[in-house]
C-alpha cells in the first residue's frame, strides 16, 4: 500500500524520525507492539522499519532511521532524499517481536536504534498496567533517541545507560539479568554485541522468556562452504548449490523466488520450511525448535553430504 510522508525530523544526529499516514487521511491496518513494515524504496531497496507509536493510533504510523555510515545506500538515501509529502510503498505491519502480556515483570533492553520496538512495548505494558522497567543504551544523551518523551512518558520506569562509546562502562547486564525473578520476560533489540550478551546471561532462563530482535547480523565463526543438492518437493525440482553461492542466490536464479531483506541471517524474511536433510543453521533469529523444520536460506546451508528437501 502507499503511504505519505506526514513529516521528518532530526532526532539524534544520526537518528531521522518519520510520520507516515494514508494518502487520503483513512484509517491505516492495525498493528501490535514490535511490529514493522517492509518499505519499498524509490532507488529499489527494501528495508525492513519497526513501528516506534502507540499501537493504538490508525491515524499514522512512525518510523526512525539510523543513517549506517558503511550500509548499502538504504539509510543514506532516506536521510538525504525523503522528504514531507513524498509517497512510500510499504506492506502491511507484520510481527517477528512479539509481547507477551501474561509476564509479571518485563525487562526491556535497547541499544542505540533498537529503542523503536521498545517504545511501542512500553505504551503497550503501560495501558494494560503491567510492570516494566525500560533501560536504554546508547553513547550520550546527545544520542539517546526519544529521550524527552521516554523521561515525560515513563518518568519512573526507563533507566537510561551512557557508556562513551565504552560497552564496559555501560548497563551491568550481570546484575540486570544474572538472577530471574519468577514471570520475569527480557525483550532486547539493538547491536548484535548487545543481543548476543542478553543471550548469553539468559540461557538458563525458561523457553519464551528472553525475547529479541537484530538490526544487524551477529558476527559467526566462519564456516567452509561445501555444495550440495537440494530438491524442491513440490515442484519435483533438484538444484545444485556451489560452494561459492547461497541457496537464497540459486533459488533466485531459477526463478523460485523466495522473499529475502538482509540476506544475512538476521531479519527472518527468507524463512523456509524443509522435509528433510541436515541443516548447517547460520542464522541469528531461529531458536532450536524452529531449526527442526525451518532454515533461513540466505545463509543457512546443508551440512557436509546431506541432501536438502525443502517443502516449495
Amino acid at each position: 500500500m502507499n503511504v505519505v510522508v506526514r513529516s521528518a525530523e532530526m532526532v539524534t544526529p544520526r537518528i531521522k524520525s518519520f510520520e507516515l499516514a494514508a494518502p487520503a487521511g483513512a484509517p491505516l491496518p492495525e498493528f501490535t507492539a514490535g511490529s514493522h513494515v517492509d518499505v519499498t524504496l524509490p532507488n529499489g531497496l527494501v528495508r525492513s522499519y519497526s513501528l516506534l507509536n502507540d499501537s493504538r493510533e490508525r491515524h499514522r504510523y512512525v518510523i526512525a532511521v539510523l543513517r549506517e555510515e558503511h550500509g548499502t545506500g538504504g539509510s543514506a538515501w532516506v536521510h538525504e532524499s525523503l522528504k514531507p509529502g513524498d509517497v512510500l510503498s510499504i506492506t502491511a505491519p507484520q510481527n517477528r517481536f512479539e509481547i507477551d502480556e501474561g509476564g509479571d515483570h518485563n525487562i526491556l533492553i535497547a541499544g542505540g536504534i533498537g529503542i523503536t520496538p521498545l517504545l511501542s512495548m512500553a505504551e503497550r505494558f503501560d495501558e494494560l498496567g503491567i510492570d516494566f522497567t525500560l533501560h536504554y543504551c546508547t553513547r550520550s544523551r546527545e544520542e539517546t533517541a526519544f529521550a524527552e518523551r521516554i523521561e515525560q512518558r515513563f518518568p519512573e520506569r526507563h533507566v537510561f545507560h551512557h557508556d562513551g562509546g565504552v560497552p564496559a562502562r555501560g548497563i551491568d547486564l550481570q546484575s540486570l539479568l544474572g538472577v530471574r525473578e519468577p514471570g520475569t520476560h527480557v525483550y532486547v533489540c539493538g547491536p548484535p554485541g548487545l543481543i548476543a550478551a542478553v543471550r548469553d546471561i539468559t540461557r538458563e532462563w525458561p523457553q519464551g522468556t528472553v525475547h529479541f530482535e537484530l538490526f544487524g547480523a551477529v558476527p559467526v565463526k566462519k564456516l567452509e562452504n561445501k555444495p550440495f543438492e537440494v530438491h524442491l518437493k513440490r515442484r519435483n525440482v533438484t538444484l545444485h548449490v556451489p560452494a561459492d553461492r547461497s541457496l537464497l542466490d540459486v533459488l533466485i536464479a531459477n526463478d523460485y523466488g523466495v522473499r529475502a531483506i538482509c540476506k544475512d541471517g538476521y531479519c527472518g524474511t527468507c524463512t523456509t520450511r524443509y522435509l528433510a536433510g541436515k541443516v548447517e543453521h547460520r542464522d541469528a533469529v531461529l531458536d532450536e525448535g524452529d531449526r527442526q523444520t525451518f532454515m533461513q536460506v540466505c545463509v543457512s546451508r546443508a551440512m557436509p553430504g546431506e541432501r536438502l528437501v525443502l517443502d516449495l
